[in-house]
């Protein structure tokens, strides 16, 4: 693995496709449905307070981005484990097997250990679907 800096944050930059096992992505939202309410409300009454970017960038108000969708369904064609889960779901699920404390949104890849692929500030910059989707690529190849 090739590190580097980049903003003050160490990000681990995979050379090969193959060292993943899978790509994680861990909204900050809560997976209740009050939660998930709520989140759609403050979405469309505040966009410009909302805090999930990656919910923002990956989904519209009601349904997911076509854009996102394509370039979803071709890395799950192309046998790309993808796994989308809410900041309550990654700690419920990988709190016994990692100690890791991150910040919402974040992308994560899992071989080894888990490693961060994008991250908060980073998708916070990402002003849409093609740009998360272009960073993806670039980062995968």
């Amino acid at each position: 693995m090739l590190c580097r800096r980049l903003d003050g944050v160490l990000l681990s930059m995979l050379n090969k496709k193959d060292t993943i096992q899978k790509i994680l992505f861990v909204y900050n939202a809560d997976s209740s449905i009050r939660n998930l309410l709520m989140d759609g409300a403050h979405k469309i009454l505040s966009p410009s307070t909302y805090p999930c970017s990656l919910c923002d960038i990956t989904f519209g108000n009601f349904t997911e981005n076509r854009i996102w969708k394509k370039f979803r369904q071709q890395l799950e064609v192309n046998e790309t484990e993808l796994e989308f889960l809410h900041k309550d779901e990654f700690a419920k699920t990988y709190r016994s097997k990692f100690g890791y404390k991150f910040t919402f949104p974040i992308i994560l890849t899992q071989g080894n250990d888990l490693e961060i692929f994008v991250n908060t500030d980073e998708l916070n910059r990402l002003e849409n679907a093609e740009n998360l989707i272009s960073l993806i690529e670039k980062r995968l190849n």
